[in-house]
């Protein structure tokens, strides 16, 4: 026993283990040194490697430090730089045809508006209701293209809800991205479509929304450029040239999307488009649901409105797109805005009394409307699942 502790004690004595010790934190602690004056910058070293003295030092690099403040002002301005000009050009818009309405209202007797809204037929009201109607089972099937595009078999009824209710709250209380998606998830969440989708479906619909409208305008511009040219004060081959323009960036994203299939990225995810025949499903449903909305108002003008219906969708669909830039809740303000700056009328409380009355009947009365059907809905939901609780309770007492 005392043999093997011998064997296993070191051959060397306390002195030799010191010098070793010794030898080994002098290194250790050359390392560190060594480490520290590589960590220092260039110009506190002289050539042989050594720390120079303090007063030697030269002076920070001010070119140097206004380059790093160029940098940090680009990592956090830059990425937020297009929604603030965009939030500009926003209030600039709104602003704009605030002061427009303004002083187009100014000499309007209330009066009379009150009295040309009573001279409204039957007739009219009974078509603006019809239209909108048809306007909006048009934009129900916004949701049913970008369902089948993402191959959910959800049901129309459903479907047809969610689409009506999410543009009835976007409509009328503005930030379609967020109002849309929100009652759409609401809704759809319920058969099992996930946020993500929601978010594809609301991308989709909003395709197919600013494909109508920009191939609205396109055609209206190059078939009515005379007439149009009357209202804007540009010359007919201006406005002929910026409809092809228009219509040649349709194509163009019609072409695209057709020849492969097309992902965009927004805010971290990706997004299919379709292709070509959804695409041009789209483009007709997007322009069906426009000319409905525009010939409800149609039906409304006064009958001194001496413009074709051609031309007043074209118009008609600008303003809109004002509306939309503005981020007004249904563009009011600007809407109203520009139809009374553009439309050619003896009477601008006419005028007024129908631009009125249109938003009561399709922006006000969908909007009651929804909210009815997604209060029967969720009153129906509910009482269901209380007669399945009762149900499964009745028979556990059996």
């Amino acid at each position: 026993m005392n043999g093997r502790r011998e064997a296993r004690r070191s051959p060397l004595n306390s002195a030799a283990r010191r010098r070793i010790e010794e030898a080994y934190s002098a290194h250790i602690r050359r390392r560190l040194e060594e480490k520290e004056k590589l960590k220092r910058p260039d110009s506190d070293l002289d050539e042989t490697g050594v720390a120079a003295p303090a007063e030697e030092k030269p002076n920070p690099d001010q070119g140097a430090a206004g380059l790093d403040l160029l940098a940090t002002a680009r990592r956090y301005i830059a990425p937020n730089l297009g929604k603030a000009l965009g939030g500009i050009a926003s209030l600039a818009v709104f602003a704009l045809a605030g002061f427009a309405l303004a002083s187009a209202i100014s000499s309007v007797k209330f009066s009379d508006v009150r009295a040309a809204i009573a001279a409204m037929s039957a007739e009219q009201i009974f078509a603006a209701l019809l239209l909108t109607a048809l306007s909006y089972v048009a934009l129900t099937g916004y949701d049913a293209l970008a369902l089948r595009q993402l191959r959910l078999r959800v049901r129309y009824r459903v479907a047809a809800l969610a689409s009506f209710a999410s543009y009835a709250f976007s409509f009328n209380l503005g930030f379609p991205v967020v109002t849309a998606a929100a009652v759409r998830y609401w809704i759809y969440a319920r058969v099992g479509v996930t946020a993500v989708q929601v978010a594809n479906i609301t991308v989709i619909a909003g395709v197919t929304f600013w494909l109508g409208m920009t191939s609205v305008v396109g055609v209206g511009l190059m078939a009515r450029a005379s007439e149009i040219g009357a209202i804007d004060k540009l010359p007919a081959f201006a406005n002929f040239v910026l409809g092809l323009m228009i219509c040649a960036g349709v194509g163009y994203y019609v072409v695209w999307v057709s020849l492969r299939r097309r992902r965009v990225r927004l805010r971290g995810h990706f997004f299919e488009l379709p292709g070509l025949a959804p695409t041009v499903g789209q483009t007709l449903l997007g322009v069906a649901d426009l000319c409905c909305a525009a010939a409800a108002l149609y039906a409304l003008l006064p009958q001194d409105v001496n413009l074709d219906f051609a031309t007043f969708v074209s118009v008609y669909v600008f303003a809109c797109i004002l509306g939309v830039i503005s981020h007004a809740p249904g563009g009011i303000g600007v809407f109203e805005a520009t139809m009374l700056n553009a439309l050619p009328s003896h009477s601008q409380e006419s005028l007024l009394a129908s631009l009125l009355l249109f938003r009561v009947i399709y922006y006000f009365l969908p909007f009651i409307l929804a909210l009815a059907l997604l209060g029967a809905d969720e009153g129906s939901r509910r009482w269901n699942s209380l007669r399945e609780t009762i149900a499964r309770i009745l028979e556990a007492r059996e």
